[in-house]
């Protein structure tokens, strides 16, 4: 016999993921909590028309919606810096810490410079680690235009990667990282 998912079951358990998500597509750390409070109320509002499967990329594509029912396709890119303390364990020292910020803010620059649909591709793959089905699932498209949007996005990461490092080199002397 078949169970019948709750609501708090199926969508409660991405509610993190559905967040940053919505923050890597707005300005705000409060604009991104919005957009996760009202994609919710859609999705408890149409639950009823969740036919089961996977739960994560439906509520994920009612949060990508919803961002761009607010934004349009224009949406924001995110703004405000990544917050290190919620994310650096505390035995890291002082020296470590450093460096793990420089490498974190390096990248959020990079994919602050991607294009939102590059960025929409990383964030579900690479981020929340939905497989390429789901992330297909939750983009409603086909997953052979996940496999190439990944590699495309990849190479553009990678490229602008180094174009900040390249940036940053050109303002202060010393060791340059080096992406391959």
């Amino acid at each position: 016999m078949d169970s019948v998912l709750s609501f708090e079951e199926v969508v409660l358990p991405h509610l993190n993921a559905a967040y940053r998500l919505a923050r890597s597509l707005t300005e705000t750390e409060d604009d991104a909590q919005d957009i996760v409070q009202e994609a919710a109320l859609r999705a408890f509002r149409y639950f009823r028309t969740f036919s089961g499967g996977n739960g994560r990329a439906w509520f994920l594509r009612i949060v990508r919606h919803t961002c761009y029912d607010r934004y349009g396709h224009d949406v924001k890119r995110a703004g405000d810096a990544f917050d290190e303390e919620k994310h650096v364990a505390p035995q890291l020292t002082p020296e470590i810490q450093l460096l793990h910020e420089e490498h974190v803010s390096l990248v959020e620059d990079a994919m602050n410079e991607l294009p939102t649909r590059f960025r929409e591709l990383l964030v579900l793959r690479e981020l929340e680690g939905l497989s390429y089905q789901e992330v297909a699932d939750a983009l409603r498209i086909p997953i052979g235009t996940v496999m190439s949007g990944l590699s495309r996005a990849r190479r553009a990461l990678r490229r602008a990667v180094t174009a900040e490092l390249d940036r940053q080199s050109s303002f202060a002397c010393g060791p340059r990282l080096s992406i391959t």
